[in-house]
This record gives structure tokens, C-alpha cells and sequence, in this order.
């Protein structure tokens, strides 16, 4: 019978086992959601890593890995990408061939104990690099940070109030590198157990230390959800309005209405405009719609927030500034519009903005829109928290998607982005998941699921004070780089010191009296 060494020894079964360890991580998110299986999920690929018979393969077992971790994290994209899905996922899974190759430098034979200890730094450092360079909007941003799948948890939201996701995002892999070590070396227990001690003083410390969010009223949002519309952007707004009438006499402070949810320019389209103000009047309160459409004012479609009040529109306007890349727009279009061939990748691209907008409703709330994907990045929520935004809002539809484990995941990212700001946040979309939290991420009423199509009134609190993140902003990526640097610089130093020449000894005298080199 074959040892695992033994069938672990051809390429082809290396790579499917890379892969296969890779996509673990995955199930800690929703719909899944068992999100203390992140705590173990790493260390099936990092005992991969660390028996790597050179440095070539252990390049490409990180390879392998992050193809199949980009791979699952977006596999409901195979219906409207479909090969495309796996040349973005190869393309991302590169990232991680540099943390395969530190894996075994650090782990791999019997790594000595200071060896260990540096892993413990460096590994989550390389990790959190790997995040910061895919979170940028071009690369597809930052969906699937592993720190995501910690949304429900307290303390992790705690640490995220502290340093954004990226904390509990480095914590995850120092614990993971932790247990490899221990399972793969119990020789080695001293520093991967005091590694695990200083997880638990950092979640210790964000715990007692870390500000709470001090609350100081209360305001009532009705979110509307029609739920899945197929004959038309007519029909859906009908729907819309029809639930929306319904609220009159609730006495809500603000309405909502998802991604999407007018395909009209309101401007060509006054009548809508004249419908929607009626439904302010008889509701008693302003409505935030979503217009995604063909503007009058200027070329192009654009996805728009649009502030609606009893007199009609109010002239506050947010236009969405970051795209989902292939659904709302193709990266260098020349070189990969064929994707629109093989999928349903953007036939246009959208327009982008220029600036986040923090608008203020007629009762005095201020509050900070995004749009759909937005959520997913830390700092436009930060930005509009700094700004003076008491609320935060999304607008969103994932409705492309509504049998996998997107419109899940995407509602989850809404208690990070809240914990993380101190600021409640109202995650309102077409065919759901709509879902509400409060200012430390708590969940706040139901989510509305992918079946519901109907409006919700949630009663949501304020917040005053500042996190730590938003004074701070990013900088456990900072450090996580500080880190890297000043490993490479002292693994650089270190073996040049060990090949340097000995230097001379004392000048020796000769017969003739001339001085002399020993060995000479």
C-alpha cells in the first residue's frame, strides 16, 4: 500500500490535493457557516507546504491552493462566467505561490525554534499582503477575506473595531500555523503554544480595552424587498410601490428601496419621480431609491442613490464609484472583452463616480449609501463614518444569484463594516438577503431570504464615539508589511554573515624577520 508521501509524489495528485486543501477555508463562510472551522481550515494546505520536496514545488502548492480558495469563494459565478471563472481564479491563486514557498522555508524538515516563532509572524503578515494586493478594486476587491467568516462572533467583531478585518484575518493564520506545528512537530510545542497565548491577549485586550459604541436613540427604517421580477423594470416598480404604500401610518423615519430598483433616469422619467414623492407624502418619510439607467445629463448608465422627499427629488445624489469587474464593467476590455463571448460578462461598461456623498434625510439623520459590491471594502465605510454618516446604507441585488451562497455572504459583510465603524448599517436589496445591524455588528430583526417579497420595519439604534479603526484606519497591513520587510532583510543578512571569509589572523614573524599571513 502507498504511503500519502508516496501518491503525494506525482505532480497531477499534488495539485488536486493543493487544491482540495486550499478550498477548505470556504465553508467557514456562509452559506456553510461554520465559522470556527476557520480556526483549522489552513492547516491541511500548510502541512502541504511545509513537506514540499523544493522550494518549485512548494511555489506551486501555494499556487494550486489559492486557485482552489478563489475558485470556491466565487464558483456561483460559473453560471454567468463560466471558463472564464477558472482563468480568474488561476490568476488570483498566484498570489499565494509566495506564502507556499515562505511555508516550507519557515516549516518545512525540523524547523528549529526561532524558525517557528517567525512563522507565526510572518506567515499571517504574508497572508494579510496577499489580501491587501486582491483588494484592489482592478483584481476584484476584497470578497473572501478570511476574517469574513467571523461575522457572528463577538470577539472577532471586537478585534475588527480595533484593526478592521485584517486583524482577525492575521489572528486566523497565526492560530492556523500554530496547530500545524503542533501536529506536525511536537517537538516544537514551546512557541506555537506561546503563539496561541498571544492570540488570546489580543482577543483579551480588544475584549476589555476596546471602546463600545455608546448608543443615544433610536431610528425606524423600513426596508422594501419585492423580491424576483421577470416581466420588467415597469412591473418591478409597481411592485415596489405597492409595498411601499403599505407603511403609511408606521411612523418610519426612512425607506429604502434595493439595487436597481427604478430603471429609469428619474429625470427623463417625471411621472416616476411624481409617484415616488406621493409615496414620501403619504408615508411620512423619504425615500432612498437606486436608479440604474441611461442618464440625460451626461453619456453613459450609471448605478445611483437618489433621495426622494414629499416634494420630489431632493437633489442628493451618489453614483457608484467601484464596478464589479465583468458585471459592471471588463478590465482592459481590449485584451479580455472576449469574455463577454463565453459568459454574461458586461456587454457596456458603467460609469463610475468621483466621490462618496453623505446625504441627510428631513428628520436630521445622516447617513452614508453604497452600492452592491461597495460593502465589501473597509474603507469607503470608514470614510463615510469619519465623514459624519450616523447610519450607514447598501443597496444591493444579487438576484443573478439567487440559489448560491452569494446573496449570504454578501449580507454578512454588512455586521463587519458596522463593528468596524461604530455605526449601524442597513443592507437593503431587490430579492434578498436583506439584513440589519447595530453599531457593533449585532443583528439587529430577520433578514428578509431570497423567498420574501415584502417590506420590513427595523428599529435601529444610533451610535456615538469613535473605533479605533476609523482614527487608525488600515494598519494591520502596515505592520503585517514591517514584518515581511524585516524578515526578508534579516534572512538576507543572516546567511551572509555565516559565508563571509574568516578574517586574518596575527601577522606571524619569519626567519628573515618579514611578516607573514598564517597559512601562507
Amino acid at each position: 500500500m502507498k504511503t500519502l508521501g508516496q501518491w503525494l509524489a506525482s505532480p497531477w495528485r499534488r495539485a488536486v490535493a493543493a487544491t482540495l486543501a486550499g478550498a477548505l477555508p470556504v465553508l467557514a463562510f456562509p452559506a456553510p457557516g461554520l465559522w470556527w472551522f476557520a480556526y483549522v481550515a489552513l492547516v491541511p494546505w500548510i502541512l502541504l507546504g511545509r513537506g514540499a520536496p523544493t522550494g518549485r514545488r512548494a511555489l506551486r502548492d501555494g499556487w494550486w491552493g489559492g486557485f482552489g480558495f478563489m475558485l470556491a469563494m466565487h464558483h456561483w459565478l460559473l453560471p454567468n462566467l463560466h471558463v472564464f471563472t477558472f482563468v480568474l481564479a488561476a490568476l488570483l491563486g498566484a498570489l499565494w505561490a509566495p506564502w507556499g514557498w515562505l511555508v516550507r522555508r519557515l516549516l518545512g524538515g525540523v524547523p528549529p525554534g526561532r524558525s517557528v516563532a517567525a512563522a507565526m509572524l510572518v506567515l499571517p503578515s504574508a497572508w494579510l499582503a496577499i489580501e491587501l494586493v486582491r483588494s484592489w478594486q482592478g483584481l476584484g476587491g476584497p470578497w473572501g477575506v478570511l476574517g469574513a467568516g467571523q461575522w457572528q462572533v463577538e470577539p472577532a467583531l471586537r478585534l475588527a473595531s480595533v484593526g478592521g478585518i485584517w486583524l482577525p484575518s492575521f489572528l486566523i493564520v497565526a492560530v492556523n500555523v500554530a496547530v500545524a506545528v503542533l501536529v506536525a512537530r511536537r517537538g516544537a510545542w514551546m512557541p506555537a503554544v506561546a503563539g496561541l497565548a498571544l492570540v488570546a491577549v489580543a482577543v483579551s485586550a480588544a475584549w476589555v480595552w476596546s471602546p463600545r459604541p455608546g448608543t443615544d436613540g433610536h431610528v425606524s427604517v423600513a426596508v422594501v424587498q419585492p423580491g424576483v421580477v421577470t416581466a420588467g423594470a415597469e412591473v418591478r416598480f409597481a411592485r415596489e410601490e405597492r409595498l411601499t404604500r403599505e407603511l403609511a401610518g408606521r411612523d418610519v423615519d426612512l425607506i429604502v428601496w434595493g439595487e436597481s430598483s427604478v430603471g429609469f433616469d428619474l429625470a427623463a422619467r417625471p411621472d416616476l419621480a411624481r409617484r415616488l414623492a406621493a409615496l414620501s407624502r403619504e408615508t411620512g418619510a423619504e425615500i432612498l431609491v437606486n436608479v440604474d439607467a441611461r442618464r440625460v445629463d451626461r453619456p453613459g448608465i450609471y448605478k445611483s442613490s437618489v433621495l426622494v422627499g414629499p416634494r420630489g427629488l431632493t437633489g442628493d445624489r451618489y453614483d457608484k464609484m467601484r464596478l464589479v469587474p465583468f458585471g459592471e464593467y471588463i478590465p482592459a476590455r481590449s485584451l479580455l472583452g472576449w469574455a463577454t463571448s463565453v459568459g454574461k460578462a458586461a456587454g457596456e461598461d458603467r460609469m463610475r463616480g468621483t466621490r462618496q456623498v453623505v446625504m441627510e434625510s428631513g428628520g436630521g439623520l445622516r447617513f452614508g449609501p453604497m452600492v452592491c459590491f461597495e460593502t465589501a471594502f473597509p474603507d469607503m465605510s470608514r470614510s463615510l463614518a469619519a465623514d459624519g454618516a450616523d447610519l450607514l446604507l447598501a443597496q444591493s441585488s444579487t438576484s443573478t444569484f439567487q440559489q448560491s451562497w452569494a446573496p449570504e455572504q454578501h449580507a454578512s459583510l454588512a455586521a463587519l463594516r458596522a463593528a468596524e465603524t461604530g455605526r449601524p448599517m442597513v443592507h437593503a436589496t431587490l430579492t434578498g438577503v436583506s439584513a440589519v445591524y447595530g453599531p457593533s455588528g449585532q443583528r439587529i430583526g430577520p433578514w428578509l431570504g431570497t423567498d420574501a417579497s415584502t417590506t420590513q420595519v427595523y428599529e435601529v439604534p444610533l451610535a456615538h464615539g469613535t473605533t479605533p479603526y476609523v482614527r487608525l484606519g488600515d494598519w494591520p497591513p502596515r505592520v503585517a508589511l514591517l514584518i515581511l520587510a524585516s524578515w526578508a532583510v534579516t534572512a538576507a543578512v543572516v546567511p551572509l554573515r555565516r559565508t563571509a571569509p574568516a578574517p586574518p589572523g596575527p601577522h606571524a614573524r619569519t626567519a628573515h624577520g618579514w611578516p607573514a599571513r598564517p597559512g601562507r
